[in-house]
């Protein structure tokens, strides 16, 4: 690894503020990703500013059929929470399968959905519940938020404080991991919302996470497994990659869609 300074963050103003000061600053929260990349030399950073402890990042709160997770919330806490589990289970279990316990003790909520890894979970689960992610500066919304593989509308400096989202009245998520990795093959969460049907899709698209537009139209009328029958996946679509070609997770897209939807129902 390079040399790298390392700074302790006491909040996201504080993070800012020590990143404005680097000549190549990065966010560190969980490290999951960003320590492998460093060791690996992928990456060398100048400044290090950890915001695991950040206090106004960090925290669970459910007012109504609101939630709100600090983005420096862990896999293990999420999953752990009984405040959410209570209103929105489908969130908990998803966080319950990332990884190992290791990765889910470390890794955190902020630090997945601003990686965007393309078969990560948490941006599946933003997505579908029409989530706002808050930043230090402004609040985005997940549909606009999920730009592309790795890539988000994250502004330079801008640092991800907390997610929130209203908790669907049915929602699941059903995930094919890689046997290794624990990564999503595939990953389809699904969510009855005011709004709608919305079910997005991670691990199988070959520009990250997305919406599936015909599924959300056929459960609208119709929530139950079969109503998926006669959507279509297009293969062209799809991520092809040694663990599986775009007609394997084109199918993988109906099968987990098919098995969130009998979860939620």
């Amino acid at each position: 690894m390079h040399n790298t300074k390392y700074h302790k963050a006491g909040s996201a103003a504080d993070a800012a503020s020590l990143l404005s000061g680097a000549d190549d600053g990065t966010v560190l929260a969980g490290g999951q990703t960003l320590i492998p990349t460093m060791k690996a030399r992928l990456a060398a950073p100048s400044d290090l500013v950890d915001v695991s402890c950040a206090s106004d990042m960090r925290g669970i709160s459910v007012s109504g059929n609101t939630v709100t997770i600090g983005a420096a919330m862990t896999h293990a806490e999420v999953a752990g929470s009984s405040e959410v589990r209570a209103i929105c289970p489908a969130i908990c279990d998803l966080a319950s399968n990332i990884g190992d316990p290791a990765v889910r003790n470390r890794g955190t909520l902020g630090g997945s959905v601003a990686n965007n890894d393309p078969a990560a979970d948490y941006p599946a689960a933003m997505l579908a519940l029409g989530a706002t992610i808050k930043t230090n500066t402004r609040d985005i919304a997940a549909d606009d938020f999920f730009t592309g593989m790795f890539d988000t509308a994250l502004d330079e400096g801008e640092i991800i404080t907390s997610v929130s989202f209203t908790a669907p009245s049915k929602g699941a998520y059903a995930k094919f991991p890689n046997p290794a990795s624990r990564y999503a093959m595939c990953g389809v969460f699904v969510a009855s919302t005011d709004a709608g049907v919305r079910v997005a899709v991670t691990g199988a698209g070959s520009d990250g996470v997305f919406r599936a537009g015909d599924m959300e139209a056929a459960l609208g009328s119709d929530f139950s497994a079969s109503a998926l029958d006669g959507a279509t996946v297009d293969a062209g679509d799809m991520l092809s990659d040694l663990h599986g070609d775009g007609v394997y997770r084109a199918n993988l897209v109906k099968v987990m869609a098919k098995r969130a939807v009998t979860a939620a129902g």
